[in-house]
């Protein structure tokens, strides 16, 4: 998790396997079974996938509380990202269940397959999916049957920050899924959302699209690990700083009456058909 103050220049990171010892003391469990595994049983139980606590409503608690946390101490943006091997392929299934969209509308090579390897990848989602077919209304019963605890924590993780007014940095193809399950548990979650560079997996243009967002970096990197967090962090100090700091015409006594027509309808679109 990258964390910045947006008044100032200066960012902090601090990284944290997710269990029971995170920093995040989100209380999710790793994730030990093998992807292959989620084609003949399900990925977690329901509760598992919501998480290792009690019930949801001590998740949730803990959720806020880390919200709470980071908001009292003057952080203003929280950038999610993970550090993982597989799990492309467990944000493509819960992609596909919660969009509809097939597997090769959201399969990727990940952090780099063979031709073999990669049809392997795609057989083993359709018989998940097929032998699942969880309920896309239903975004923690997704989770159960072919996501992972890892999607699911960083889903509580944008739930709460919109909770508490953060804004949250969305960072590579399974931080995007889980930004988007969090949305369709929480559609107003949108609003906390800044994605931050473009992923190259192909089921990250699917999510964007479904969030109705767009990434404000575009450097062609397959990367996710919270490696553009840092960036857009620069990015959203540099728009704060214009918004608060910036002059407006009549502050610097221009003159804009000729812009009049212009503000009247819209003067900026081309038409490309």
């Amino acid at each position: 998790m990258s964390q910045v103050d947006l008044n100032n220049v200066s960012a902090t990171s601090s990284f944290g396997e997710l269990g029971p010892t995170t920093s995040l003391q989100l209380m999710f469990a790793k994730l030990q079974l093998e992807l292959a595994t989620t084609a003949k049983t399900q990925a977690m139980d329901k509760m598992d996938a919501i998480a290792s606590a009690q019930d949801e409503q001590k998740l949730v608690s803990q959720l806020l509380n880390e919200a709470r946390q980071a908001k009292a101490e003057g952080i203003d943006a929280v950038g999610v990202g993970e550090m993982g091997i597989g799990n492309t392929t467990t944000s493509a299934a819960v992609l596909a269940a919660l969009t509809g969209a097939s597997v090769e509308e959201v399969t990727g090579r990940g952090g780099g397959l063979t031709d073999r390897g990669f049809e392997t990848k795609k057989r083993v989602l359709r018989q998940a999916l097929a032998l699942h077919h969880p309920d896309p209304g239903d975004p923690v019963a997704v989770l159960a049957a072919v996501g992972g605890l890892d999607i699911a924590a960083m889903t509580g993780l944008f739930l709460g920050c919109a909770h508490e007014g953060l804004a949250a940095a969305v960072d590579g193809y399974i931080s995007i899924v889980a930004a988007l399950c969090a949305v369709r548990l929480c559609p107003r979650v949108r609003d906390a959302l800044f994605l931050s560079h473009a992923s190259y997996e192909i089921g990250y243009r699917l999510a964007a699209r479904e969030l109705g967002l767009e990434p404000c970096l575009l450097l062609g990197m397959r990367l996710g690990e919270g490696s553009g967090c840092p960036l857009l962090f620069r990015v959203m100090q540099g728009a704060c700083a214009v918004l608060n700091h910036m002059a407006t015409f009549p502050e610097a006594a221009i003159e804009d009456g000729y812009l009049a027509p212009i503000r009247q309808g819209d003067a900026f679109t081309v038409d490309k058909s």
